[in-house]
C-alpha cells in the first residue's frame, strides 16, 4: 500500500514538473522574442536587408527601415515612405505615386494577409545549428500567420531569418545587415520633389 501511494506521488510530481519545464520553457522564449522584437520595433529604430521567395505569390527582396509608427522600404520596383499618418506608395514602372492613410490595409495587398499580433501566439525555444529557435504557433481562431519560426544569433540577439508557414509549406524570409538604433526621423519623409512627373493619386479615406 504505502509503496503504491509513493508510486503515486511520484508520477504526479513528474508530471507537476513537466508541466513547470514547459512553463518555464515558453516564458523565456517569450522573453528571447520580446527582447529582439524590440530591437526591431522599438522606438530607437532598425534597418535590415531582406529578401522571401513564396512561391505563387510574391518573390521580393529590399531593405526596410522601421522607428515607432514610421517605416520606410525600398524594393527595385517599389518604394514607400510612411511618417506614421500618411503612406505613400510608389510604382517605379508605372511612374506613379499613391497616398494612403498610414493605417490602411488597402495600402498593402500581400502584408495584410500576414497579420501578426504577439499575443495571439503559444511560444517555445530550443537550440538550433543557427542560433536560438522561437516557435510560434497561433492560438485558436488567429486570422493571419499561423505558424512561424525566429532564428536569433545567440550573442547579439539580433534576428538572422525567419521562417513562416503559407498555407501548407514553409518559406524563409532571410535577414541581413541588420542594425537597431540611430535611425533618423528624416529617413521617413517622402521626397516628393523627386517623383513630381509621377501620376499622383489620392485613397486616402476611401
Amino acid at each position: 500500500m504505502l509503496r503504491k501511494y509513493l508510486l503515486t506521488l511520484f508520477v504526479l510530481f513528474s508530471t507537476i514538473s513537466m508541466a513547470a519545464d514547459k512553463t518555464d520553457n515558453a516564458v523565456q522564449a517569450r522573453k528571447l522574442f520580446d527582447h529582439t522584437y524590440n530591437m526591431v520595433y522599438g522606438p530607437q529604430g532598425s534597418t535590415l536587408h531582406y529578401s522571401v521567395n513564396i512561391i505563387g505569390i510574391m518573390k521580393v527582396s529590399g531593405t526596410i527601415w522601421l522607428k515607432g509608427k514610421k517605416s520606410r522600404f525600398a524594393e527595385s520596383r517599389y518604394l514607400s515612405w510612411s511618417d506614421g499618418v500618411k503612406d505613400y506608395r510608389v510604382d517605379q514602372k508605372k511612374k506613379t505615386v499613391t497616398l494612403y492613410d498610414a493605417n490602411s490595409e488597402k495600402r498593402d495587398k500581400y502584408g495584410s494577409k500576414f497579420t501578426f499580433n504577439a499575443e495571439d501566439y503559444n511560444y517555445s525555444w530550443e537550440n538550433g545549428k543557427d542560433g536560438y529557435v522561437i516557435n510560434l504557433n497561433a492560438r485558436k481562431n488567429v486570422k493571419g500567420i499561423k505558424h512561424a519560426k525566429a532564428i536569433i544569433d545567440k550573442k547579439t540577439r539580433a534576428p538572422l531569418y525567419l521562417k513562416i508557414k503559407v498555407l501548407w509549406f514553409w518559406t524563409t524570409v532571410n535577414i541581413s545587415d541588420f542594425r537597431s538604433g540611430d535611425i533618423s526621423d528624416d529617413i521617413f519623409k517622402f521626397p516628393a520633389e523627386k517623383f513630381k512627373t509621377y501620376k499622383f493619386k489620392d485613397e486616402r479615406g476611401s
